[in-house]
């Protein structure tokens, strides 16, 4: 990894220099960070010049460092290079929002890469959901009530995760690190991936259940984007377009064409994109986050501030949980036939999870709040629960 040129005072370059000292605001964070381990600014420029030697990386030297060390405290420098950027994230194992305050940094990754979360829903049943949860342990911080067990004969370049809910819902989480060069290889990649992961957890449910499913599995994607080479606009662009990554690959082909994929993705990085189904739950200078159908993409620019990943993933296995085990009661009234379910799992039931999924917790946060709210109204899940609740009502469970 290039940091920079050996011997080189970086202290300015492309920094947010301060112009005057009456106009200079300490930087009381780092300056904080220092005295917490005892070290005066020497001792804190031999200890960064000592991090860099230790990883390879050209350091400017002890004196330059502690020039910029002076710089970034005193209020001279607000905004460093993307060297001692880099270098102090690293070293203080804190985010650039954290240590300069700045709700638009620049980038300090020049790789894109995110954790993909696919949630593949299925309803077999209470009776072989009940058969099924007894291979598996009780799930831990989830939002309802489940059990979990790894899955490991799924074609994936991943992490598989079965959960299964007493009222015979189950639901595969499929987790994948990926490194794209662009989104529309990640819209490519999903498109193709889809229908593979539809007809592997079928024949996987039909063989363990030994019955056959009343609907096919669904697919929907969860992405948690760790770094995005990108900023200002642009960076909010692709996140848009990760959201609905379809608008890449809508030419109506079989196996779309990432070439043509990428032509899109360019104009639409060029021009702008938005979309009416997109439901923004991000906060400024803490985190992008963006709903829509299609899925649901995150992005925490300050980490320490932001959601976590497990918040996100409870959130959207209790979500498709629900959503599944209400589209089982509509199908089966749109074949004609009252919907058959554990008295215990009625309308009742319904109505105490629709109560969990929509309702504000005493100790929920601004952003928990944000993100429940977006996932169930994109999903459109609350108009779903409502209509269910009246189906097994009516036909008097």
């Amino acid at each position: 990894m290039d940091m920079g040129t050996s011997g080189m005072d970086r202290g300015t370059s492309r920094a947010d220099t301060g112009t005057t000292a009456a106009g200079r605001t300490p930087n009381r964070v780092l300056e904080a960070l220092r005295r917490s381990r005892g070290w005066g600014r020497p001792r804190l420029a031999k200890e960064m010049h000592l991090f860099c030697q230790a990883r390879q990386w050209p350091s400017p030297g002890e004196e330059n460092i502690r020039k910029q060390i002076y710089r970034l405290e005193s209020g001279q420098v607000r905004n460093p290079d993307a060297f001692y950027r880099r270098l102090y994230c690293q070293f203080f194992e804190r985010s650039a929002h954290d240590l300069f305050g700045g709700i638009n940094q620049t980038p300090d990754s020049a790789a894109f890469t995110l954790t993909s979360h696919k949630f593949i829903p299925a309803f077999v049943g209470a009776e072989a959901a009940a058969s099924l949860a007894k291979n598996c342990s009780r799930a831990v911080d989830q939002w309802t009530d489940c059990h979990e067990v790894p899955v490991d004969d799924m074609e994936a370049d991943g992490v598989c995760t079965l959960y299964v809910w007493p009222h015979g819902t189950v639901v595969y989480h499929l987790v994948e690190d990926l490194t794209p060069k662009s989104i529309a290889e990640i819209a490519v990649w999903r498109r193709t991936s889809y229908p593979r992961h539809i007809g592997g957890v079928t024949q996987n449910l039909e063989e363990i259940t030994g019955g056959t499913l009343a609907d096919p599995p669904y697919v929907l994607s969860s992405y948690w984007v760790r770094d995005l080479p990108l900023d200002g606009l642009n960076r909010e662009t692709a996140l848009r377009l990760l959201c609905i990554p379809r608008v890449l690959t809508s030419d109506g082909a079989e196996i779309p064409s990432l070439a043509h994929a990428e032509l899109i993705e360019q104009a639409l990085m060029r021009d702008g994109f938005d979309h009416p189904e997109i439901v923004d739950f991000g906060m400024r200078g803490i985190s992008f986050g963006f709903a829509s159908w299609s899925g649901v993409v995150y992005h925490p620019t300050a980490p320490g501030r932001a959601l976590a990943e497990n918040d996100l993933i409870a959130c959207e296995l209790s979500a498709q949980a629900a959503w599944s085990y209400c589209n089982y009661i509509r199908s089966e009234v749109e074949r004609g036939r009252d919907p058959e379910v554990p008295e215990k799992y009625g309308w009742r039931f319904l109505r105490g999870v629709r109560s969990r999924l929509t309702t504000e917790r005493p100790q929920e946060t601004s952003q928990h709040r944000s993100m429940r709210e977006a996932i169930i109204e994109t999903s459109g899940l609350s108009r779903h629960l409502g209509q269910a609740v009246e189906i097994l009502k009516e036909a008097g469970q």
